[in-house]
């Protein structure tokens, strides 16, 4: 058992002691980036970027994320490996040429991202605003779900459909980690730019489908569905899959519409239900453990909005549910 440690301490030191791999390390305790980003950064051709990265991801320095052809890789940080990483990271000093001249590309990578997400952002925008305009403002709604975060420490927060990363803004600073999962790459992108320029060092996002999150089960003490389920093909399979990765004990937290009649935003705006009844909602959580907690109608008090949000609050049995 000391061999082994003594191994793979030594391992990981090797992996970590050569002056590109250590610059690597200092570039991504900034953020995570793509192998394109870091071969801008360091001034090295791809071949060679991947060959560190593959020594370095091996030795657990470092953790690889394949999103669609893209691949992010993000600096470790819950392992013994991580955390030896983060410290030799603290012991470098900036200033010196070859990083003070990384971190200058750095923050040009981190513009063009900024530039590319605002420019899609505003594309975009005017969906978001017509959707938001038929309902209560979105601050009540993501103030009320906050309300509903437990006493007890939250290790770790999954938000499914994260969008632009609103709901990751909002709960992170009450959070010790949180991922949120998107199918979109320019919603993550938009979401990647927000949550570096806010400093939310522990909210990071990943591509992933919500039937099949990439997550082992009861990890999640909380998950989120905010404005997401009128998405899905199968919201069961949604659900079936949140109930999966939640803790005995977790809860999650739904905000969507609820049923209504605005057909037109099936084809102008891809929902696939038009809202949900609470008798669906609550059949629907009690085939995969969930108990309802809460279920609370947010209407406009001047009554001259088109749908009604509904928050559902439901937790994960620790037994199976008998009917």
């Amino acid at each position: 058992m000391a061999e082994d440690i003594m191994d793979n301490l030594l391992s990981t030191l090797r992996a970590a002691g050569e002056p590109t791999r250590l610059r690597i390390l200092a570039v991504l305790s900034h953020g995570e980036l793509t192998v394109s980003e870091l071969v801008y950064v360091l001034r090295q051709s791809q071949p060679r970027i991947s060959r560190h990265l593959k020594l370095l991801a091996d030795a657990g320095l470092v953790i690889r994320f394949p999103e669609a052809s893209w691949i992010f890789y993000r600096l470790a940080k819950n392992s013994a490996a991580g955390e030896l990483g983060q410290y030799l990271v603290s012991r470098l000093n900036e200033n010196t040429a070859a990083l003070d001249t990384d971190m200058t590309r750095l923050l040009h990578v981190r513009k063009e991202r900024q530039d590319k997400a605002e420019t899609y952002f505003a594309e975009n925008a005017p969906r978001w605003n017509e959707i938001s305009a038929l309902h209560i403002p979105e601050t009540q709604v993501e103030a009320r779900m906050l309300s509903f975060l437990p006493n007890d420490p939250v290790a770790l927060l999954v938000d499914l459909g994260t969008g632009t990363g609103r709901m990751l803004e909002v709960f992170g600073p009450h959070v010790t980690e949180a991922i949120g999962f998107d199918s979109s790459p320019d919603m993550l992108t938009l979401a990647r730019s927000r949550l570096s320029n806010l400093g939310q060092e522990n909210c990071q996002v990943r591509q992933g489908d919500i039937v099949g999150l990439p997550l082992g089960p009861g990890q999640a003490d909380i998950l989120i569905m905010h404005q997401v389920l009128h998405f899905v093909d199968d919201p069961t399979m949604a659900l079936a899959e949140a109930a999966r990765v939640l803790k005995p004990g977790g809860r999650i937290l739904i905000a969507d519409f609820a049923a209504h009649d605005l057909v037109y935003l099936r084809d102008e705006h891809a929902h696939r239900r038009l809202g949900f009844r609470d008798i669906d909602i609550e059949n629907w959580l009690n085939e995969h453990d969930l108990v309802l907690d809460v279920s609370e109608h947010m209407t406009s008090t001047s009554g001259n909005t088109d749908l009604e949000v509904v928050l559902w609050v439901a937790t994960k049995s620790p037994l199976p549910i008998v009917l």
